[in-house]
C-alpha cells in the first residue's frame, strides 16, 4: 500500500483539517453517548479515548487504513512467530514468553498465540534459577547491569511491583557507563553476599562490558569469593559467556528485542526479588492483553485504537509527540520504559523495503510521574505554543492505607484531563491573556483497577501491540534499531584516541573539544 496515495489517507488528511478547525471537545463531550462510544474495556486497563481530538468518522477512516495495510494478517504473523523483522530476518518473539500463561481459548477458537517450545524452556530455566537461588538464602543483594531494555524493563518492573518484593534479595539496577552510577550501587555491598547479573542480548554492549569488568574487579578483590559461583550471564551469546569464565548462563533468543526482554530471562531481578509466582502473575496479565489484541476486533481493540490514535496525531495531525504521565509512584520509570519501546521501534524514515517515508512517523515520548508532573511542564500542556496530547495513567485502588492520598490523588489526574479539554475565560479582576486557558486539548485515560502483577503485564503488553499497530500502519519495521549502532562505533574510535591524543582527521569541533576532555 502506498500510504500518502491511497484514497483512504486522502480522506484523513481532510478529516485532519477539519478537526483542527472545528472540533471542539468541550461541545463533542456535551453530546450523549460520546464518553461511550470512544471508551472500552480491556483486559485490567479502561481506556477512555472520548477526550482525543478525533471522531467516529476519523475512527472509521483509520480502521479502513488498518485494514489497507494489512494489519490483520501482519498480526497473525507476529502471533504466530512467523519473521516480521525483515531487515533482521527474525520473528518477534516476547508474546510467545508469555504463551503458557494465556487464559484458555473458548471452544472453537484456536490459542491466540503460537506456543515456541525453545522460548517457553528457556523462561522456565530462568525460574527455576530464581527459585534456586531464594531459596538458598545466601544473596542478600543483587546487581543487575544491563541497558536499554535490558535495565529499563527490569527497574520498572521492580519499582511498580515493589509491594511483592518482601523477604526477596534486595535488587539495584546499573546501566550508565558512568562510573557514579556503578560506585553508589556498589556502597555497603559484600562481595560475599551479592549476586550480580549480567543482561547483554549481543555480549559486547558497551556500557555493560565496562560495568561488568568493573564489578568482576570488586568480586575477584576478596579472597574468599569465587567469582563465577557470584553470577549469572543473560545472552544470546553463550559461548562468548562461557569463555569469560561464567558457569550459569541463561539463553535470551534471538528472536526477543532489548525492549521487548523483560518477559525472558532478563526478567530474573523480579524473579530474585519477588518470586516465580509473582513473575507467573506478570505474564498472565501480558498473555491477557495478548488474547485481546489477536480476538477482539479492530473496532473495539485496545492496542488498535492507541497505535490508530499514534498515527493520526503524528502523521496527520502533525503534532510532535506525546506526554506520558502516570498518577502511580509505582510507575515512575514507565515514561522512559515506553520512551525507548515506543521511538527506538517506530523512530525510522524508511518503510520496511528500505524506501523513503513521505510523512513524520513516531514522535517524541516524554513525561514524569503525576503530580509532580504539575509543577514542571503543565504549565507548558496548558498554555504553550503548541499543542502535544498527553496519556494519563493511574490506578483506582492504591497499595497503601495512609487516609486521603489516592482520592487527592485520583482528583488531581481527572482534573488535569478535565482543565486540559475544557480551559478557561478570563473573570473579571483577572488578567487578560496570562489566566486565559485555550483548552481543547487533548488526552487518553487509562485506568487499573490496582496495580498488580497482572495489570503490569497487561499495561506493558498493551503499549507493545500499540507500537506495532502503528508502525504496521506506518509501513515500517518496527524491530530493528540500527541508529543505535552510529554514534558506539564513533565512541570506539573516540576512545582509542583519549589514549593518544590524536585528533588527526577529526573536524575542528570534535578536536577541539577532545583537547578539552584531555585538558588541553
Amino acid at each position: 500500500m502506498k500510504r500518502p496515495d491511497h484514497p483512504v489517507w486522502h480522506q484523513l488528511q481532510a478529516h485532519a483539517q477539519r478537526c483542527l478547525q472545528q472540533l471542539d471537545l468541550r461541545q463533542a463531550l456535551q453530546a450523549t453517548g460520546r464518553f461511550a462510544r470512544l471508551s472500552l474495556q480491556a483486559p485490567h486497563v479502561r481506556l477512555d479515548c472520548s477526550k482525543g481530538l478525533w471522531d467516529e468518522a476519523v475512527l472509521h477512516d483509520l480502521l479502513q487504513l488498518a485494514q489497507a495495510a494489512e494489519l490483520p494478517q501482519r498480526r497473525a504473523a507476529l502471533l504466530a512467530g512467523q519473521m516480521v523483522n525483515p531487515t533482521e530476518g527474525r520473528p518477534a518473539l516476547h508474546a510467545a514468553l508469555r504463551a503458557p500463561f494465556a487464559p484458555v481459548a473458548p471452544h472453537g477458537l484456536q490459542h491466540p498465540v503460537a506456543r515456541c517450545p525453545d522460548v517457553e524452556a528457556g523462561m522456565h530455566t530462568m525460574l527455576a534459577l530464581a527459585e534456586q537461588l531464594r531459596t538458598q538464602g545466601r544473596f542478600t543483594d543483587v546487581l543487575h547491569l544491563g541497558i536499554g531494555g535490558s535495565s529499563l524493563g527490569p527497574e520498572l518492573a521492580l519499582q511498580a511491583l515493589q509491594p511483592w518484593c518482601q523477604g526477596g534479595p534486595r535488587v539495584q539496577v546499573v546501566s550508565n557507563m558512568d562510573g557514579h552510577d556503578l560506585h553508589q550501587a556498589l556502597q555497603g555491598l559484600v562481595p560475599a553476599r551479592t549476586l550480580v547479573v549480567v543482561a547483554s542480548k549481543s555480549w559486547t554492549t558497551a556500557e555493560t562490558q565496562r560495568n561488568m569488568a568493573s564489578v568482576l574487579a570488586w568480586l575477584q578483590a576478596d579472597p574468599a569469593v569465587h567469582w563465577p559461583d557470584h553470577c549469572v550471564a543473560i545472552t544470546a551469546r553463550p559461548a562468548a559467556a562461557l569463555q569469560a569464565g561464567f558457569v550459569q548462563v541463561l539463553p535470551l533468543p534471538e528472536g526477543v528485542g532489548g525492549r521487548f526482554s523483560v518477559w525472558s530471562a532478563v526478567g530474573l531481578p523480579l524473579a530474585l526479588a519477588a518470586g516465580r509466582a509473582v513473575f507467573e502473575r506478570f505474564l498472565a496479565g501480558a498473555a491477557t492483553m495478548d488474547a485481546h489484541f489477536a480476538q477482539t476486533p479492530l473496532a473495539r481493540n485496545a492496542p488498535v485504537w492507541l497505535g490508530l490514535l499514534d498515527v493520526w496525531y503524528s502523521s496527520f495531525l502533525q503534532w510532535s509527540g506525546r506526554c506520558v504521565v502516570p498518577y502511580h509512584h509505582g510507575l515512575r520509570r514507565l515514561p522512559a520504559y515506553l520512551q525507548q519501546l515506543e521511538m527506538e521501534s517506530n523512530g525510522k524514515q524508511v518503510h520496511a523495503d528500505g524506501s523513503p517515508v513521505a510523512h513524520p512517523t513516531a514522535g517524541m515520548v516524554w513525561g514524569e510521574p503525576g503530580s509532580n508532573a504539575q509543577h514542571a511542564f503543565f504549565q507548558w500542556l496548558h498554555q504553550g505554543t503548541q499543542r502535544i496530547p498527553v496519556d494519563f495513567i493511574a490506578a483506582r485502588k492504591a497499595a497503601h492505607a495512609l487516609p486521603g492520598h489516592q482520592d487527592a490523588l485520583l482528583a488531581n489526574a481527572l482534573a488535569q484531563a478535565q482543565a486540559l479539554m475544557q480551559g478557561g475565560q478570563v473573570q473579571p479582576g483577572q488578567l487578560p491573556g496570562h489566566q486565559h486557558f485555550p483548552g481543547n486539548r487533548p488526552s487518553t485515560f487509562m485506568l487499573l483497577d490496582e496495580l498488580t502483577p497482572e495489570s503490569l503485564g497487561a499495561l506493558l503488553a498493551l503499549h507493545e501491540h500499540r507500537v506495532f499497530v502503528a508502525g504496521t500502519v506506518w509501513g515500517i519495521n518496527s524491530f530493528d534499531q540500527w541508529g543505535v549502532e552510529l554514534g558506539k562505533n564513533l565512541a570506539t574510535d573516540l576512545l582509542g584516541r583519549m589514549a593518544s591524543g590524536d585528533a588527526a582527521g577529526l573536524d575542528t569541533s570534535t578536536a577541539g573539544l577532545l583537547g578539552w576532555c584531555l585538558g588541553a
